[in-house]
């Protein structure tokens, strides 16, 4: 899964901390900055690894309308503010939405999974191009395991390492959960809980509170649970 790097700008402090506290409820998103300068958040933009920008419309110095047309195409927009006469101005500046202030958590989510969305889009034909394995590096130097992906059921982050279970064996590695994250296809292994990844190939059933796999259950975060349960439901006959 990836992880969506975001940055927030408004002048108004409570508005920042905000959305702050709303960003901090969803694991797949993580805050490179909040600022209250337009021209600030400009320069932040322009050097790179912003994903998503929280962006006011009515601030000192640029717009949040000025900003988005300088930096369009450089990174994902949604506009947080208290005025809704600007809102087909912002699709005009490919803004993914446009939140009206003051709004839920609900909200903020549903424009958040909008997001993730896009990015799964944009790297579809990538993820068809991953490796059909990979090699973990386990005890000792230079001693490395190869996994078939599409053996892997399910993988566990432990206190020290990382379990990935096979269907025939397990193999044990000090990688972290998230390095193992990265290099696996987007299509077909979910977050269920902080601690594990499945594979929706190897899942046999599921319930309100776990996933099961070889006759094990898995756990299922409350976090995780709606953004796997819509996974699911695309998949449902």
């Amino acid at each position: 899964m990836k992880v969506i790097k975001c940055l927030i700008v408004d002048d108004e402090p409570p508005a920042i901390r905000l959305i702050e506290k709303y960003l901090s409820r969803v694991p797949f998103l993580e805050l490179v900055s909040s600022t209250t300068s337009a021209l600030t958040a400009l320069s932040l933009i322009e050097e790179g690894g912003i994903d998503l920008v929280f962006m006011d419309i009515q601030m000192p110095d640029l717009t949040g309308l000025q900003l988005s047309k300088l930096v369009k195409g450089k990174t994902k927009i949604i506009f947080t503010t208290a005025y809704p006469q600007f809102a087909i101005q912002s699709y005009e500046v490919d803004a993914v939405d446009y939140l009206l202030k003051p709004f839920e958590f609900e909200r903020f989510y549903e424009a958040v999974l909008k997001v993730k969305s896009s990015f799964k889009t944009e790297v579809k034909e990538v993820s068809k191009e991953v490796d059909d394995f990979i090699f973990i590096k386990t005890d000792g130097k230079n001693n490395f395991e190869k996994v078939q992906i599409n053996e892997i059921c399910f993988i566990e982050g432990l206190k020290n390492y990382v379990a990935i279970h096979l269907k025939d064996r397990q193999v044990i590695t000090n990688n972290t959960l998230k390095s193992i994250e990265d290099f696996l296809p987007t299509n077909d292994f979910v977050k269920t809980h902080k601690s594990f990844i499945v594979s929706l190939r190897h899942v046999t059933k599921t319930d309100s509170l776990n996933v099961f796999i070889n006759g094990k259950s898995i756990p299922i975060g409350d976090t995780y649970k709606k953004e796997l349960f819509e996974i699911i439901q695309q998949k449902k006959l």
